[in-house]
């Protein structure tokens, strides 16, 4: 079996590296495990929303609740276990299914109502967030033993690196969806749900249940980071990841996934997610520049990435259409 990389990954990966390569020759030490350990811990919370944002953009939609969602999440899990004295493990579970209940719900909207995903999930946008000022207005400190055996818990690189719980999560479940999308029917409505709605219900592709499945999966993996979230800062904050959802947005786009739908994938993503937090260690790592420095750059990355998906759609276009205009004995 061979395995090959699409084109607009490898680019992105080549991006990775480069940036890597901009970096070590300053820093050296940024190419230690411990580094690299903490790059993925540090961005396991964006990671876990991206994962969401890039199966739902691959439909052709947009999830603008996301961010909302994990911050509810957070909210939820401080008010329950330090307040209420419930269980982690329960208030883990009862968290997931709210956020891929809330999911559904909106993919609902979307399936049964033909309204827009952008304004659908706004909404949702509000409505979550506004809940998690309901629970509390400050910030909920959460001090659990569960919580500080978890935070502890890693399995130890060489080098002094290691990958912690939420490392671990976020290449998991990485792993997981990409398998799905891949080699699952599921993975494959969501892709001709993507290309073409109306194609694919014609070609028998459950358009509504795969539009619920997929914001259900997208809540899901919001809820997921919101649970990451109160675990890297052991408390929740209905504030929490405010524009999170735009950062998610840029971290698929910069992976190669398409807005217009039905193409792209999580591998992309990761090397996005890794990409936006490269950048922010770099920035940090420089000590005198502003963190804006960093909201530059991803707009310029977000830019380019842009114009390179619309020159790599561009030039199979334009050989189709001069196939058919020039005589046989000019074509290339």
């Amino acid at each position: 079996m061979t395995f090959r990389i699409d084109r607009t990954v490898a680019i992105t990966l080549g991006v990775l590296l480069l940036l890597f390569a901009v970096c070590a020759l300053q820093f050296p030490f940024v190419l230690s495990t411990r580094v690299l350990g903490n790059l993925l811990t540090d961005n396991a919370v964006l990671g876990l929303m991206a994962i969401g944002m890039t199966v739902v953009i691959i439909t052709g939609g947009i999830d603008l609740s996301a961010a909302s969602v994990l911050a509810f999440v957070a909210v939820f899990l401080g008010v329950m276990i330090t307040q209420h004295d419930m269980d982690p493990l329960l208030a883990f579970g009862l968290a997931l299914m709210l956020g891929m209940g809330f999911g559904a719900l909106q993919g609902l909207a979307i399936a049964e109502l033909g309204a827009p995903p952008f304004i659908v999930t706004l909404a949702g946008m509000f409505v979550a967030r506004g809940a998690a000022f309901l629970l509390t207005q400050e910030s909920v400190p959460i001090v659990h033993p569960f919580y500080d055996a978890l935070g502890q818990a890693a399995i130890p690189l060489p080098g002094h690196g290691k990958l912690t719980i939420s490392a671990l999560i976020m290449l998991l479940s990485f792993t997981v969806v990409a398998i799905i999308l891949r080699r699952t029917r599921f993975g494959a409505n969501i892709y001709a749900l993507g290309g073409n709605p109306r194609a694919a219900e014609l070609l028998g592709v459950p358009v509504r249940n795969t539009t619920i499945a997929v914001y259900a999966l997208s809540g899901f993996m919001a809820a997921s980071a919101g649970i990451l979230y109160s675990l890297y800062t052991r408390s929740g904050y209905p504030l929490a990841a405010i524009g999170g959802e735009l950062d998610a947005i840029a971290a698929t786009v910069i992976g190669g996934t398409q807005l217009t739908g039905g193409y792209g994938g999580v591998l992309g993503t990761l090397i996005g997610v890794l990409i936006l937090g490269l950048i922010q260690l770099y920035i940090t790592l420089q000590g005198s520049w502003s963190s804006w420095v960093a909201k530059i750059a991803i707009g310029g990355l977000l830019l380019l990435f842009i114009l390179a998906q619309r020159l790599t759609s561009f030039g199979p276009a334009l050989r189709r259409v001069l196939s058919g205009v020039l005589p046989a004995g000019t074509r290339q």
